[in-house]
């Protein structure tokens, strides 16, 4: 029998990525997206469920057909996000609120939705895709940092509460990959900002950088890997950066840390 296993935000980038190498590896995919109906049917291994994890009636009815449509529920990878640039100052309170509505209660509603049915049958795993932006913040991505690293919180408390029922959490946290998530960010308009030559800086760097850097295939692998090991660790990190950031931050003093954050941005 194939495991199954649900996707959040399997349209596109990490979570397409995702969705294509575990059909590959014989699991049963249900990916989700707001608007399946869009999608075409080039990816039919793959069953879509409409849903918005921003809203909670969309959680639970995508869950619903999901539990429906097969016998149990194996695997959940949390993958749905978004991203705001703009520095902390200048961003209104009611875009940073739709940064973590999609990026921490978004995996909130889909853990809470799907956790009661994995640990009443004592089994299950759980992929949190985070990013190595928890442990070395972007400047002017401070809400999205901020985001992964509530994550961070989450997922660990999660794998300690579900430790007797056979439920394993996992993070993933990539660094940079080339993707189509920049196209989604929602990028500040600098013309009036104190903070507007730094912020086109550190915005070029990230977008002369993409190009350079790895393809979600490769967090792709690493999920499929948290998976299927017998044993998960709460973290994996993935990228060029997955060895130099969280080494970095054992080592170096805040001071240091922040300031070579300031030189790659070149702000």
């Amino acid at each position: 029998m194939k495991s199954s296993v649900l996707i959040t935000g399997a349209s596109a980038g990490i979570g397409a990525a995702t969705a294509r190498l575990l059909t590959e590896r014989d699991f049963e995919v249900f990916g989700t997206s707001r608007k399946p109906e869009t999608l075409g049917n080039d990816r039919p291994a793959i069953h879509w469920v409409p849903m918005d994890v921003c809203r909670d009636d969309s959680v639970r009815k995508g869950v619903g057909l999901v539990l429906g449509a097969t016998e149990r529920l194996d695997a959940l990878v949390c993958n749905a996000g978004m991203g705001i640039f703009g520095s902390v100052e200048e961003v209104s309170i009611e875009v940073a609120k739709s940064q973590f509505e999609t990026n921490f209660f978004g995996v909130l509603r889909t853990l809470r939705a799907v956790v009661p049915h994995m640990r009443e049958a004592g089994r299950g795993r759980i992929v949190i895709v985070g990013s190595l932006a928890r442990l070395a913040p972007i400047p002017f991505q401070g809400h999205y940092s901020a985001t992964k690293a509530a994550l961070d919180g989450l997922a660990l408390s999660l794998r300690n509460e579900l430790h007797p029922f056979g439920v394993k959490v996992s993070l993933v946290e990539p660094g940079n990959i080339n993707t189509g998530f920049n196209d989604s960010t929602a990028w500040a308009d600098v013309t009036h900002s104190p903070y507007a030559e730094r912020i086109r800086r550190a915005e070029q760097t990230v977008l002369d950088d993409l190009p350079k850097a790895p393809g979600p295939e490769l967090v792709a692998k690493m999920i499929h890997r948290a998976l299927a090991a017998r044993r998960p660790r709460t973290h994996y990190y993935v990228g060029p950066e997955s060895f130099t950031v969280p080494l970095g931050r054992r080592l170096l003093p805040d001071w240091l840390t922040l300031k070579l954050i300031r030189s790659y941005f070149n702000i």
